[in-house]
């Protein structure tokens, strides 16, 4: 089965084509992180007007890189929420177009289906590919879930944030710093400087059930920074320890929800995903426990659209012209 997808749930334009769901011909990606780093964050007007420019160009590019004629495609997959309206109305319109032109089926896709599916794009020995049923880490700057998939389109969610995404609270913490956006990256990138143990973040909910709660963690930085500058540690200790009270509690969660639940497979999911920390901490952990840890390539990572390629290939859904942006989609 040949798709196109095409993925603009927030502010990266995004087209992909992938075969049966696993080969991915090709994966586009055209980014807005220079546009909104001068505002500290998104800009939902600036994102979809940014979509409008690029995506008929980042559509081509995906088709001529896969080396695939429109007439070869047996569908087309549109991310339709959760995410911005502006910019998911973007991608609706241009995945709609090309359906009814070609007579193709329209498939709707959920942004965090996809987000899941991005651990299918690897091809893997079959004892290595995800079994179910297994569970998913799914971590990303609106979202922080554990998510039980028991089977295609089958998921259970476990747990979830009570406040802030981990991936927010990253860019929240960035911003105290003066680090810039997003906050992810920087914050990696400097905890790696830093001492973990210097500054002694509390671990929230640590061994209350499997939600989350990041919006303390963010609130201890702002009183910390708000000090006197004598007693405001190094922002590389800071970012070091904040880094590893967050990473603490989303690997023991995950690994005692797998433990608890009986699975033996365990799936890390969405931008927050590409955190170095976070992987490393989440193989070790979980390999200790004799859990099989799988973990997506970067690429895969961020939001991207070979990703909803691939959860149009798996998941049976019907087809319809009348989709319409769904800003706050469950799963």
């Amino acid at each position: 089965m040949m798709i196109l997808a095409i993925e603009t749930s927030c502010d990266e334009t995004s087209a992909a084509v992938v075969k049966d769901g696993q080969a991915v011909l090709s994966n586009v990606i055209s980014s807005q992180i220079e546009f909104h780093k001068k505002y500290g964050g998104i800009v939902p007007e600036v994102a979809a007007r940014k979509h409008i420019e690029v995506i008929n160009l980042v559509i081509k590019e995906a088709m001529d890189t896969a080396g695939v004629s429109f007439s070869e495609l047996d569908a087309v997959a549109v991310t339709y929420g959760p995410g911005l309206v502006g910019s998911l109305i973007v991608g609706l319109s241009a995945a709609k177009a090309i359906a009814w032109g070609l007579g193709k089926p329209l498939i709707g896709v959920n942004h965090l289906e996809g987000h899941i599916y991005a651990n299918f794009l690897v091809p893997r020995p079959s004892s290595l590919a995800p079994q179910f049923p297994f569970i998913c880490l799914l971590v990303s700057g609106g979202h922080t879930m554990i998510i039980k998939v028991n089977g295609h389109g089958q998921y259970e969610t476990l747990g979830r944030t009570r406040d802030d995404a981990a991936g927010e609270a990253y860019d929240k913490v960035a911003r105290l710093l003066g680090l810039g956006y997003p906050g992810g990256p920087v914050i990696d990138k400097l905890a790696k400087e830093g001492n973990p143990k210097a500054v002694k973040f509390t671990r929230p909910m640590l061994n209350d059930g499997y939600d989350f709660s990041f919006s303390g963690i963010k609130t201890a930085v702002v009183n910390i920074v708000h000090r006197p500058s004598s007693l405001v540690p190094r922002p590389a200790d800071i970012a070091a320890s904040f880094q590893q009270a967050v990473v603490d509690v989303l690997v023991e969660k995950t690994v005692r929800a797998a433990l608890a639940t009986g699975c033996s497979t365990v799936t890390l999911a969405g931008g927050v995903s590409a955190n170095s920390q976070l992987r490393a901490q989440l193989k070790a952990r979980g390999e200790g426990e004799g859990l099989k840890v799988l973990i997506p390539p970067f690429e895969y990572c961020t939001d991207n659209a070979a990703m909803i390629g691939a959860a149009a290939s798996f998941v049976p859904r019907p087809s319809s012209l009348e989709l319409s942006p769904v800003a706050s989609l469950k799963l």
